[in-house]
C-alpha cells in the first residue's frame, strides 16, 4: 500500500522535480537540517522599530521617489498561507484639498526569528509594491534590482515553511 504524497502548498508553483527533492528531504527528515546549514544565523531585528529602520534603509537606498512607508511592523494576526508572508496596505484619503496616501508593510510574526536572508526578501517584496501593485514582470525584476538573490531566498523561505507545515521545529 502506497501513501499519497504530502500536499506541499508553498512549493506548488515550482517545478516537479524540485517539488520531488522537497518530498525526499522530508521523507529523510533533513530539510531543517540543510536550511540550518545554509543559513546558520536568525536575525537581529526583534521590535517592530527595528524592522521600520530595516525597511526605510533599503527604501532609501532603492526607491528614493516611491511614496513614503508609514508603518511597518510584525503582525501576529497574518496567516502565513492566506497573507503569503506579509501584508502590502494603500490607503488614500482626503486631506483638505489633497490626496493623502498612507502605505504601511505588515510582516508575519513567524519571521521575526528566521535568517536576515528571508526578512530581506519579504521587506524587499512588500516594498517592491510601493511601485508596482501586481506581480507581474515588472514587480519581479524591481525585486531582483533590490535584491539579486530574491528568488532563491523566496525558494528557501517556502522550504522552510514546508519544513513547519510537515511537523517540524522552528529553527532559529
Amino acid at each position: 500500500m502506497t501513501t499519497a504524497p504530502l500536499d506541499l502548498p508553498y512549493l506548488r508553483a515550482y517545478a516537479p522535480a524540485l517539488q520531488a527533492q522537497a518530498h525526499a528531504l522530508l521523507a529523510q527528515g533533513q530539510l531543517g537540517a540543510l536550511l540550518q546549514r545554509k543559513y546558520p544565523e536568525g536575525h537581529a531585528v526583534r521590535s517592530d522599530k527595528a524592522l521600520y529602520d530595516y525597511a526605510q534603509e533599503f527604501k532609501a537606498r532603492h526607491l528614493r521617489n516611491a511614496g513614503t512607508v508609514n508603518k511597518v511592523l510584525f503582525d501576529s494576526k497574518i496567516h502565513v498561507v492566506r497573507h503569503a508572508l506579509g501584508l502590502h496596505t494603500h490607503r488614500t484619503r482626503v486631506q483638505g484639498g489633497r490626496l493623502a496616501a498612507r502605505h504601511e508593510i505588515r510582516v508575519a510574526a513567524l519571521f521575526k526569528q528566521t535568517p536576515d536572508e528571508f526578512l530581506r526578501m519579504i521587506v524587499v517584496h512588500e516594498l517592491a509594491h510601493l511601485r508596482e501593485k501586481d506581480h507581474g514582470k515588472a514587480f519581479y525584476q524591481l525585486c531582483t534590482h533590490m535584491e539579486p538573490q530574491y528568488h532563491q531566498f523566496e525558494f528557501d523561505l517556502r522550504l522552510y515553511l514546508t519544513h513547519l507545515d510537515a511537523g517540524g521545529e522552528l529553527l532559529w
